[in-house]
Order: C-alpha cells, then sequence, then structure tokens
C-alpha cells in the first residue's frame, strides 16, 4: 500500500497550486484521507481532511476558505485545491488515509496510519 503525492512546487503569493495523491491498493479507495503540511523547524499539521464518501471534510481554521479537498473513489485519488497561497503555506505536505475500516475524520496525525512522501510548496512573497 502506498501514497503517492504530487504537485507542489514554486508559486508567488495569491497564486494557486493543486496537490493530488495517487493511493495503490484497492484497500484505501474508500479510507478517511487527509492532508498535513509541515513546515522547517514545526510539528506536522493538520491541513484539510476528508469522508469516505466524499460528502463531509474538515480544514484548518488557517488554510478554510482557501484551500479545497477532494477525492475520486474510482481512481483512487485524493486532492488539494490551494488558492490565494501565502508565505506561510510554504511547507512539504503529506497526504495520509486512516485505516480501511475507520469511518471517522479526524485532525490527529496519529491517527492515519499510511503516509506519502511529500511534496514541497514554496510560496514567495
Amino acid at each position: 500500500v502506498q501514497l503517492q503525492a504530487s504537485g507542489g512546487g514554486l508559486v508567488q503569493a495569491g497564486g494557486s497550486l493543486r496537490l493530488s495523491c495517487a493511493a495503490s491498493g484497492r484497500t484505501l479507495s474508500t479510507s478517511v484521507k487527509g492532508w498535513f503540511r509541515q513546515a522547517p523547524g514545526k510539528e506536522r499539521e493538520f491541513v484539510a481532511s476528508i469522508s469516505r464518501d466524499g460528502v463531509s471534510s474538515y480544514y484548518a481554521d488557517s488554510v478554510k476558505g482557501r484551500f479545497t479537498i477532494s477525492r475520486d473513489n474510482a481512481n483512487n485519488t485524493v486532492d488539494l485545491q490551494m488558492n490565494n497561497l501565502k508565505p506561510e503555506d510554504t511547507a512539504v505536505y503529506y497526504c495520509a488515509a486512516r485505516g480501511s475500516s475507520i469511518t471517522v475524520i479526524s485532525t490527529s496525525k496519529s491517527q492515519y496510519y499510511y503516509w506519502g512522501q511529500g511534496t514541497q510548496v514554496t510560496v514567495s512573497s
């Protein structure tokens, strides 16, 4: 089982990026998924999560109204659309998944069992 994140890059403040995470293994196709980020010298923090059916989502206050999480269970992907990016959004972004039998969204990184390798997002001022 693997998660592969992509889509990071360098963008100016106010710009947009779309991150994508592809999961291998059918067990993760409907698991609760989330995005986290880690800036240099800081703890990994929650960004957004989405329910198994994509109906419910939850966002950190710092990204609410700017970021949108979505998923495509048929293709086993979860995306993070990031608009109006700010320099403080600069971090390595990680996608994560909870166990396949778990139905509850969580904002805690300790509740996610599977992790991708991360993709760098840099926002210049």
